[in-house]
C-alpha cells in the first residue's frame, strides 16, 4: 500500500466514481472512449491525484482514483467532466451533432470511498479500542 503525500498530510483517499452521459446515451464507442481515457489521464496529472483504474463503456464511465484531501469527490467529478468536456469538443467539435442541449454528462454521479485492508470494521474497532484504553499507552494493532 503506497500513501499519497503534500506537504502537510500523508492519505490514502480513494473513491470508485461512476457517471453516464445526458440520457445515457451510447456515444462513449471508439475513438471517443480511448480520448477520453487519455484526457482523463492528463486531468490527473494537472491536478494532481492519480487514477488507480478507469474504464470507459458506451453509456458510462469508471474511474478509481486516488486524490488528496484538498479534493472533495464532488470536485473531482467536477473538475474530470468540465474540462473532459471542453477537451473533447475542442478536439471532436462533430460531437456536438451527437449530444443533445450542448452537454455531454448528465448532472448526477456515483462515488464510493475505497480503502485496501482497512474496512470500515477495522476503523471502528480500532476507535472503540482507543475509547475503552485511553489511560495507557497501549497500541491495537490493525491486524490487516
Amino acid at each position: 500500500m503506497e500513501y499519497g503525500r503534500t506537504s502537510h498530510a500523508v492519505y490514502e483517499l480513494k473513491y470508485h466514481l461512476v457517471w453516464v452521459p445526458k440520457w445515457r446515451r451510447m456515444i462513449l464507442t471508439d475513438p471517443v472512449a480511448r480520448r477520453l481515457k487519455r484526457i482523463f489521464a492528463g486531468i490527473a496529472e494537472r491536478y494532481g491525484f492519480a487514477i488507480v483504474e478507469q474504464e470507459v463503456q458506451p453509456d458510462h464511465v469508471h474511474l478509481f482514483v486516488n486524490a488528496p484531501p484538498r479534493f472533495s469527490p464532488a470536485e473531482l467529478v467536477k473538475i474530470l467532466k468540465s474540462v473532459s468536456w471542453n477537451r473533447l469538443m475542442k478536439e471532436m467539435p462533430d460531437m456536438r451533432e451527437v449530444v443533445w442541449g450542448g452537454a455531454l454528462w448528465s448532472s448526477g454521479y456515483f462515488v464510493r470511498a475505497t480503502g485496501d485492508a482497512v474496512t470500515a470494521e477495522v476503523i471502528k474497532r480500532y476507535i472503540r479500542y482507543q475509547r475503552s484504553h485511553a489511560e495507557g499507552p497501549k497500541q491495537l494493532p490493525l491486524n490487516l
